[in-house]
């Protein structure tokens, strides 16, 4: 993105209102049944006030990251309201909804080394706010073992995207290291 000072800020709340909108309808699938809007918002959020992230591409697709896996928004709409760069990151934390979720998660560890610095940001903000909701408020049906399976899965994913941002990665480790420790304690 090419704007700067109060312009980056003004695309963010753009972003955060048209990511609201596109979610309006959605609830993550814990027990409580939160708004969706608020995972996008978390993930936003870790990066920049945990990991130091500045970049307001990187947080702009943050809040975007998951439109068009999980809405009717396009690619070519994102490019034409928030530009190319955004367009390009949101692309890359897609999945093809088309292919089977056991697929998508292999996908997802295979080429997480291969995506862009901002976008391994955006995974490791994306997994951090993921894994503190199953553990905080998991999916009524999901077992314990579930759980734990989820946090192995996680951690595949996250290791190729090492090395991008120190803080982000410290915060992952505790997160993952304290759900380990809840959840070996419920067995």
């Amino acid at each position: 993105m090419s704007v700067s000072g109060v312009g980056d800020l003004g695309v963010l709340l753009r972003a955060v209102t048209f990511s609201a909108e596109r979610h309006r309808l959605q609830r993550r699938k814990g027990v409580d049944a939160s708004p969706y809007i608020n995972h996008p918002l978390d993930v936003a959020n870790l990066l920049a006030n945990v990991g130091r992230v500045t970049d307001p591409a990187v947080l702009v697709a943050a809040v975007l990251h998951d439109t068009i896996e999980d809405t009717h928004t396009t690619a070519e709409e994102l490019e034409s309201t928030f530009g190319r760069e955004v367009r390009l990151l949101v692309e890359e934390m897609t999945d093809d909804k088309s292919l089977p979720k056991a697929e998508r998660k292999r996908l997802q560890i295979e080429r997480s080394s291969l995506l862009s610095r901002s976008a391994k940001l955006i995974k490791f903000g994306d997994k951090i706010s993921n894994v503190t909701e199953i553990l905080r408020d998991p999916p009524a049906d999901w077992s314990i073992e579930r759980r734990r399976e989820y946090l192995d899965w996680t951690e595949r994913v996250i290791a190729g995207c090492r090395g991008v941002n120190d803080l982000l990665e410290f915060h992952y480790d505790e997160v993952l290291a304290r759900g380990r420790a809840a959840l070996g304690s419920e067995a």
